[in-house]
């Protein structure tokens, strides 16, 4: 199987090649450099990997929730290769790519992503096999009012965790038994992730694939950001 991955959500720039069984891949903090770097790096792992685009058997992506410009982009770059080698694309949610950079004795995981504007972009998961399965809907929500059942216990990953001065972990305190607040989404996990979901018959048409933003307006302008944070002190 041979696929390529695409993740851009967040300030991690990251590309990924699967060939059979063999994972190359570029990753780099490097914000506002995602339209520069990604497709070059594409190119060059497809070349490493000593394949060329019309090898490939389909092509995934990071869907978001994350950074509008990113999660915009890893679409059009996914949809572009798709459309021009009549391939299908696999999205893939960035939530549940960032959870696999959880322990992998940790059981539950909750993943949470700095949405900025006060709010984080939060899910919990549950580990089964070495994959990271959704217990609790996607959502966007300021870090205070993050919340876990009573008597769960899970391991903290992302930047989420360190918005707002570590609110989440300052709440949740003992009812998480680790965190890493510098994890960030990785091409690769999108890569496991996305071999079983095209196993099972999961991949989709390009023109068929949504974003996932979870704000509703998701392209506010500096005034309204502003305001919106004004109101958020008050």
């Amino acid at each position: 199987m041979k696929l390529l991955a695409f993740e851009l959500s967040t300030e991690a720039c990251s590309v990924a090649v699967h060939v059979d069984g063999q994972v190359r891949e570029r990753f780099e903090i490097a914000p506002r450099r995602h339209a520069e770097l990604a497709l070059p790096w594409a190119e060059e792992l497809l070349a490493e990997a000593g394949i060329a685009r019309s090898q490939l058997d389909a092509i995934a992506l990071g869907r978001g929730p994350g950074a509008f410009t990113g999660v915009r982009l890893a679409i059009a770059l996914a949809q572009g290769v798709a459309l021009a080698l009549d391939r299908p694309l696999i999205p893939v949610s960035t939530l549940q790519a960032l959870a696999m950079r959880a322990p992998a004795e940790a059981g539950q995981v909750l993943a949470a992503i700095d949405a900025r504007m006060g709010e984080v972009y939060v899910a919990r998961y549950q580990q089964v096999d070495g994959l990271p399965w959704l217990q609790d809907a996607e959502r966007v929500c300021p870090p205070q009012a993050v919340v876990l059942p009573e008597g769960i216990r899970c391991a903290g990953v992302g930047t989420g965790f360190a918005a707002a001065e570590g609110a989440i972990a300052a709440q949740l305190g003992p009812a998480l038994s680790s965190v890493d607040a510098t994890a960030l989404p990785r091409a690769s996990d999108v890569l496991a992730l996305a071999l079983p979901m095209l196993a099972r018959g999961e991949a989709i048409a390009p023109e068929r694939v949504e974003p996932a933003y979870l704000r509703d307006n998701v392209a506010l302008t500096l005034v309204e950001q502003r305001a919106l944070r004004a109101s958020k002190q008050r």
